[in-house]
């Protein structure tokens, strides 16, 4: 009888085989490049160095779990997509990773930012970036968030409901502005992703509906308020996106929609938004685009939907935010425990149990999602083992890499590293257990240095009344 899997079916995975594709390499040690930042090498040693700095030191001097970023990858990565996209307008994802020194780079590095809540935007002011390239989302903005948004001179307002249009309209009467907007458009694509993030389909809480005419309504409605510019049309279809195809149907639907208000309205939609998504190597099994392949698609789907509707091609933008956060960062750990449990037919499967887990990388019982992982500071001489690396939490299902082959000699006190951690996982870091949340270490030519300090016990108390 094969025993039942108290975590269930999401973390039971594949046996103790791991994953069809998942294959034991010949050296365990090895990195695979793609995985990694671009400046991340393993020495003779074993010892895995992030531009130039082994993090046998970065541990020594910041303790684990931390996440380590490059910022030279992250920079790169937003020239490639500044220039990649040359003539659009790029926007960082700011709900990826976002705290005061990524948004100096952001500005540095010439893209624009997008936000997404009043914290965000909070983020983005404080940090100097100029408040003529923020672009401010979100499905349910308050009076105050709009309100600021609007005191602050934020480039773009993307609305998400009829009460929000009320709601903004009133608002920049009542301060003589008027607010600069881009309607957020459902249209009925569903990128081939995790049902939680894909968003453009029709059931789901972002957006107007094309196919239900509530679309043409808000266009209408924005159009009919004085106080309101409509610059434009959004869509965003989703997350972790490999292929143009998705992108192909929403650009045919919402460019018929600005063919319809331009029809109805006598105007041509200065601007389209296609969102972001654009997927990220987590494991061999992914294979990204580079930005200027996307732009090179992305901008031919358009001009022969353009051509098709006979519209003028509108300028267009995209908000890559995992694409340039993910791959620059890593996060590493220390091992406390190894554990080898008994499986069917008699296998065995390692758990390796680090001093992090959910609350620093939650995207593994949130998303299923798969990460990779490499021993970090020593070369060992074992063969390979499927290892699954867990957290320090009370929930069986606290796994931060489902299934690994790592040195069979896996102990405590030996360094893991997880690459592709920097979308998402600080952003949805929490304090489960009263843990306290990582640093973020930034490495560059040698040095490194803070840019988020670690939690404290302290801080954790701080908003109790005592």
């Amino acid at each position: 009888m094969s025993r039942a899997h108290e975590a269930g079916a999401l973390h039971a995975g594949a046996g103790h085989r791991g994953p069809a594709w998942l294959v034991a390499p010949e050296d365990p040690n090895a990195l695979t490049p793609s995985l990694w930042p671009a400046n991340v090498t393993k020495g003779a040693n074993g010892v895995l160095s992030v531009a130039g700095v082994e993090v046998t030191k970065l541990a020594e001097e910041y303790a684990t779990p931390a996440y380590v970023v490059d910022e030279d990858d992250f920079r790169a990565r937003c020239r490639d997509f500044r220039d990649g996209f040359a003539g659009w307008d790029v926007y960082y994802a700011g709900k990826a990773f976002l705290c005061a020194e990524v948004a100096r780079w952001v500005a540095q590095e010439g893209l624009r930012l997008d936000v997404c809540t009043g914290g965000e935007l909070a983020v983005a002011l404080r940090s100097g970036f100029p408040a003529d390239r923020i672009a401010f989302h979100g499905n349910n903005k308050s009076e105050s968030e709009l309100a600021r948004a609007l005191d602050a001179g934020v480039a773009r307002i993307v609305v998400d409901s009829h009460e929000e249009i009320g709601r903004l309209a009133k608002l920049a009467a009542d301060r003589g502005v008027t607010a600069p907007v881009l309607v957020r458009v459902t249209v009925g694509v569903e990128a081939h992703t995790h049902e939680y993030i894909a968003t453009a389909h029709e059931d789901q809480k972002f957006g107007f509906s094309l196919t239900g005419g509530d679309a043409a309504a808000a266009v209408d409605r924005v159009l009919a308020e004085p106080s309101l510019e409509l610059r434009g049309l959004h869509s965003h279809i989703g997350s972790q996106i490999f292929d143009s195809a998705g992108f192909e149907i929403a650009a045919r639907r919402v460019v018929g929609l600005h063919a319809q208000v331009r029809d109805r309205h006598g105007v041509d939609l200065p601007e389209l938004c296609l969102g972001g998504g654009f997927g990220i190597a987590y494991t061999t099994q992914d294979d990204p685009e580079s930005p200027a392949q996307l732009a090179n698609e992305l901008a031919a789907i358009v001009e022969h939907e353009c051509h098709g509707y006979g519209v003028v091609k509108p300028r267009l933008s995209v908000e890559p935010g995992r694409a340039i956060a993910g791959p620059a960062v890593l996060t590493l750990y220390e091992v406390g425990t190894v554990k080898r449990v008994e499986l069917d037919a008699g296998a065995v499967r390692t758990y390796i149990a680090v001093d992090g887990g959910m609350s620093d990388n939650v995207r593994t019982a949130l998303y299923d999602a798969d990460f990779s992982c490499t021993l970090a500071s020593r070369r060992s001489t074992a063969p390979p083992a499927l290892s699954r690396v867990v957290g320090k939490h009370c929930e069986s299902g606290d796994i931060v890499v489902k299934d690994e082959f790592l040195p069979a000699d896996v102990r405590p006190g030996d360094l893991v590293a997880v690459p592709a951690t920097g979308a998402y996982c600080r952003s949805l870091a929490s304090t489960y257990n009263h843990v306290p949340r990582p640093p973020v270490v930034a490495v560059r030519a040698g040095a490194a240095r803070v840019i988020v300090r670690r939690e404290t016990e302290d801080d954790l108390m701080r908003l109790d009344v005592w």
